[in-house]
């Protein structure tokens, strides 16, 4: 395995999606900025947001409805419904809430390389990583598959992921799957004022190591709530005690990628989807998570 470090590599794809090299975009120190309550939020790379009490119950209220979302595509996935199925579901329940769904054209602007996202939510299936976009392949037994929301609901955003099984997999798929969100608890776990990033992504690590697994180094949770993508990034891998403090009122996603074989990927040709390099299956969860004075509180849950 590659040896933990405190940051991303630098030529890896930054955490924010920007489509630029993580030495080229948040690479650096991410101080901390708290707004006062009539403060127009401006986002800035270097700074990390603690979050006032109108924009925590706005963000609460986001994620609420992004857990609604993921709670009606449990209800309604299952062999022979496609991806595109999904997303077209969501894209109008979402709008139905008075909402918008943040992935759909994210990217516009950010680049030539590639075409803004196109769809409203990602679809991952089986050897996708992250960000994958929903097409018209149905969904078939043995596969896995997970889905990403995330809405805006009156300028605030909410950020969440699941996994789901379709029918019968292997003992290992089922294993990589519930570890997987055995990470993401054990990662929450760590969130409470004077712990630090890295105690955070060393629990994910450990974890996951120890069951024989991967943890994806390429891309990373984040600050989120009054904008899709802020500072910090929250590693899935690291050194206990290392890192940025977490402090009362920050915002944030924890969200292991997880992967059956090597922790390497690749960037197909639409530029968005991340695949594993050796073709192994990856697992992800994810929730947004609000600090407190005591522990953290979900707001995706």
């Amino acid at each position: 395995m590659k040896p933990a470090t405190n940051s991303l590599p630098r030529n890896s794809p930054c955490w924010c999606g920007s489509g630029k090299k993580f030495k080229k975009c948040h690479l650096g120190k991410d101080p901390i900025h708290s707004l006062s309550m009539n403060e127009k939020p401006i986002f800035s790379e270097k700074r990390i947001y603690i979050k006032t009490e109108e924009q925590i119950e706005g963000i609460r209220k986001s994620g609420q409805l992004t857990k609604k979302l993921l709670d009606m595509v449990e209800d309604r996935i299952g062999e022979g419904v496609t991806t595109n199925d999904l997303d077209n579901w969501v894209h109008t329940e979402t709008l139905a809430n008075g909402a918008i769904p943040a992935p759909l054209n994210y990217g516009h602007g950010q680049g030539k390389r590639r075409m803004p996202f196109p769809k409203s939510i990602c679809t991952s299936p089986n050897d996708v990583i992250c960000h994958g976009i929903p097409n018209n392949q149905a969904l078939r037994n043995g596969d896995i598959l997970n889905v990403d929301i995330t809405c805006i609901l009156d300028g605030y955003y909410g950020d969440a992921s699941r996994m789901f099984i379709i029918g019968d997999v292997p003992e290992d798929t089922k294993k990589l799957v519930e570890v997987t969100h055995e990470c993401l608890k054990l990662g929450i776990k760590q969130v409470f004022p004077s712990k630090r990033l890295g105690d955070i992504g060393h629990a994910i690590q450990k974890h996951a190591e120890n069951n024989g697994f991967s943890v994806v180094r390429d891309f990373a949770g984040h600050g989120v709530g009054i904008e899709f993508h802020e500072a910090p990034q929250i590693l899935h891998f690291g050194q206990p005690g290392k890192g940025e403090m977490l402090r009362e009122n920050m915002v944030f996603t924890i969200e292991p990628m997880i992967n059956m074989g090597s922790y390497e990927c690749r960037i197909l040709g639409d530029g968005w989807t991340a695949v594993t390099a050796d073709g192994s299956l990856s697992a992800q969860w994810e929730h947004t998570l609000l600090v407190t004075k005591s522990g953290a509180e979900i707001l995706t849950a």
